[in-house]
């Protein structure tokens, strides 16, 4: 989501980091099950499934469970998933994007729907927010991989389209079709990066510094991300600093 390094902080001041641990490492494997039983369940051989143990990686995720659910598609015991985007508008009109795996449409929209309505929001046609957005693959390298100078010219000659720096690490931006080339492509000259993913970029957030309006927001979100079929929830906002100070 938009101000990925401010809503990391936010959530580790909350507390929230074992809750949401549990949660992330239940969805990551759920993408990799998908993922396997879409295509090859060799990671060599399937660009979405190797983009999924990465990130699995990125984030501690223990290699037995990240074989587990490998084999638990190939074993054909997995659930089938039906992946699913929700579209609406949370407190003070911000756009929200929630992506799902549900085995039941039914409870999934059903629950969103109230998520967003207890918010004082409305959860929209699909489409009615995307629009706001751009699809694209992010790759993230930490500061450590080189400059700003030298990121950028990797990341131009690996066919990127934009590079953000910030005191996070370094985000590079490419066509969502293009991740998986782009991401090997930068293995290359970066070595391997932090993290690699489809995601769905802000084209022009708007800042809130009202603090009512972002902890009603950020209840919203953590509403939603605690839902276990909601695998990602974005937002086209960012958080004023005075603002992230006092939540």
């Amino acid at each position: 989501m938009a101000g990925h390094s401010k809503w990391a902080n936010i959530q580790h001041r909350k507390g929230r980091q074992d809750k949401i641990r549990a949660k992330l490492f239940s969805k990551l494997s759920k993408e990799i099950t998908v993922a396997a039983k879409m295509g090859d369940p060799d990671p060599d051989k399937n660009p979405r499934l190797r983009l999924a143990v990465k990130e699995a990686k990125s984030n501690s995720v223990p290699k037995d469970v990240i074989d587990r659910a490998i084999k638990k598609a190939v074993g054909g015991d997995a659930e089938n998933y039906e992946e699913i985007r929700y579209e609406g508008y949370g407190p003070n009109g911000i756009a929200l994007v929630v992506e799902a795996m549900t085995d039941n449409r039914n409870r999934t929209a059903s629950n969103v729907r109230s998520y967003f309505t207890k918010s004082g929001g409305d959860m929209g046609q699909t489409g009615s927010v995307s629009f706001m957005f751009d699809r694209v693959g992010e790759i993230m390298y930490p500061l450590s991989a080189g400059d700003a100078d030298t990121v950028m010219l990797a990341a131009i000659e690996a066919g990127a389209d934009d590079v953000d720096t910030d005191e996070e690490g370094h985000w590079i931006y490419c066509a969502d079709t293009a991740l998986n080339e782009v991401s090997s492509a930068l293995e290359s000259s970066l070595g391997e990066s932090q993290t690699a993913k489809l995601i769905w970029r802000p084209q022009s957030p708007t800042e809130i510094a009202d603090l009512e309006t972002a902890q009603k927001l950020m209840k919203l979100i953590e509403t939603l991300e605690d839902d276990d079929d909601v695998q990602t929830v974005t937002g086209n906002f960012d958080l004023s600093d005075t603002v992230v100070d006092q939540l």
